[in-house]
C-alpha cells in the first residue's frame, strides 16, 4: 500500500515525497480514507505509530477544498495535545504536509510570553494547536473564537487525564461548534476517556493499533548488570565507544537526568536533558541542538520525552529501569522506528531486577547480558 493510493490530493503527495515518505502505517491506512471523508475516529494508539500524520493530512484535504473566503482567516481546525514539545511537533507536521497549499497554522503553549502568540493569531489562521491553559487563556481573554470549527483533535487523551487537564477539557468542549468532525486519540482507554469519547464521537471509525506489549523486532535489547556507583563509568564507557551514534538516555527522576548531563559534560560528552523543571526555552535548545547533531546525546525523563519525535535514532539507553513494565516499551520504540535497526541497553542493579523479569515476562523477550568494562 502506498500513499498514491490512499487517493491523496497532488500538493499533500508532493510533499509526502519530500520527505520520502511512500507506505502509510497502519493507523495511516486504516484512519485516513475514513477520516478524509469527514468521518470520526477514534484511534488507540502509542506514540510512534504515525498517528499524527493520520489526523493531519485528512484536515490539509479537506480544508485545501474550502473556497479561499476574503478577509481574515478563521480557526476551522483545533488540535489539543497535551504538552509544548508535542505541539511544536503536531506543527512542525501540518508545516511538512501542508507546504504546497495555502493554509496556515499556529501553535500556542504556555510557559512563553503569549505576545507573538497572539500576533500570529491576529493575522488569521486556518489551523490551530494548542495546549490546554494556554488555550483557555486566551479564549478568556477574547483573542481566539472557537466558532468556525469544523475539525477537532483530541491527541494523547489519556495523558490529558494523567496530567490533570481533565476540567480544561471539559470546560472547553461546550465552546466548539456541534456540528464537526472529531477525532480522539489515546494509548490506553481509561474509563474517563471511554466516557468523554462516547459523548463526544459520533459513530466513529475504531481503529486499534499493535498493544503496548509489542516490542519492534529490529531493535537489539541488552541488559547489563552493575551497581549503582558504577552506572556513570559504565555509560561514560559506553557513550565513547559509540560516539557516532545519537543516542537517548533515560532517568527516572529530572534530578537524576541534571545529575547525568552534568557529570557527562565534565567528561568533555557533549549533551542536554529535557524534564518538566527545565524552562520551555531550555528544553527546546536542548531539543534543536540534538535535531540538528550539535550534541549526539539528550537526557531525558519519561514525561519530558513521550511525543518526542527524533528521527535517525541509534541508541536508547534505561539509566534507570522505569516504575512501569509498559514505559519501557515507550522508551526502547523510540529506535528502531520505520524499519531502522536500533539498540537498546539497560541498566540494571540488584535492587531493579524484580522489575526487569516484569518487563520480560510482559515483552515476551529474554535481554540478552553484555558487560561495560567500567
Amino acid at each position: 500500500m502506498t500513499f498514491e493510493e490512499l487517493n491523496i490530493s497532488e500538493p499533500i503527495l508532493k510533499a509526502l515525497d519530500d520527505k520520502n515518505y511512500i507506505e502509510p502505517t497502519p493507523i495511516q491506512e486504516q484512519a485516513i480514507p475514513e477520516a478524509s471523508q469527514g468521518r470520526d475516529i477514534l484511534g488507540i494508539a502509542q506514540t510512534g505509530t504515525g498517528k499524527t500524520a493520520a489526523f493531519a493530512i485528512p484536515i490539509i484535504e479537506q480544508l485545501m477544498t474550502l473556497p479561499n473566503g476574503k478577509g481574515r482567516k478563521t480557526i476551522k481546525a483545533l488540535v489539543l495535545t497535551p504538552t509544548r514539545e508535542l505541539a511544536i511537533q503536531i506543527e512542525e507536521s501540518f508545516a511538512d504536509y501542508g507546504r504546497y497549499t495555502n493554509l496556515k497554522h499556529t501553535v500556542i503553549f504556555g510557559g512563553v510570553s503569549q505576545n507573538k502568540q497572539v500576533n500570529q493569531l491576529n493575522q488569521g489562521t486556518d489551523i490551530l494547536i494548542a495546549t490546554p491553559g494556554r488555550l483557555l487563556d486566551l479564549i478568556g481573554q477574547g483573542i481566539i473564537r472557537l466558532d468556525n470549527i469544523r475539525h477537532f483533535v483530541l491527541d494523547e487523551a489519556d495523558r490529558m487525564l494523567d496530567m490533570g487537564f481533565i476540567h480544561d477539557i471539559r470546560k472547553l468542549l461546550p465552546l466548539l461548534p456541534k456540528k464537526k468532525q472529531t477525532m480522539l486519540f489515546s494509548a490506553t482507554m481509561p474509563n474517563e476517556i471511554a466516557k468523554i469519547s462516547k459523548s463526544l464521537l459520533n459513530n466513529p471509525h475504531r481503529i486499534e493499533i499493535a498493544p503496548v506489549s509489542s516490542v519492534v523486532d529490529t531493535i537489539q535489547q541488552h541488559v547489563c548488570y552493575l551497581e549503582k556507583p558504577k552506572k556513570m563509568d559504565a555509560l561514560v564507557q559506553l557513550l565513547n565507544q559509540e560516539r557516532n551514534e545519537r543516542v537517548l538516555i533515560f532517568s527516572r527522576t529530572k534530578h537524576g537526568a541534571d545529575r547525568i548531563a552534568k557529570n557527562l559534560t565534565k567528561k568533555k560528552i557533549m549533551c542536554g536533558a529535557i524534564h518538566g523543571n527545565k524552562s520551555q526555552n531550555a528544553r527546546q535548545k536542548a531539543l534543536n541542538d540534538f535535531k540538528t547533531g550539535k550534541t549526539n546525546v539528550i537526557v531525558a525523563t519519561d514525561i519530558a520525552a513521550r511525543g518526542i519525535d527524533i528521527q535517525d535514532l541509534g541508541i536508547v539507553v534505561n539509566y534507570d529501569l522505569p516504575d512501569v513494565p509498559e514505559t519501557y516499551v515507550h522508551r526502547i520504540g523510540r529506535t528502531g522506528r520505520a524499519g531502522n535497526s536500533g539498540v537498546a541497553f539497560t541498566f540494571c542493579t540488584q535492587e531493579e531486577t524484580p522489575m526487569l523479569r516484569s518487563i520480560q515476562k510482559l515483552t515476551g523477550k529474554k535481554l540478552s547480558q553484555v558487560s561495560i568494562p567500567a
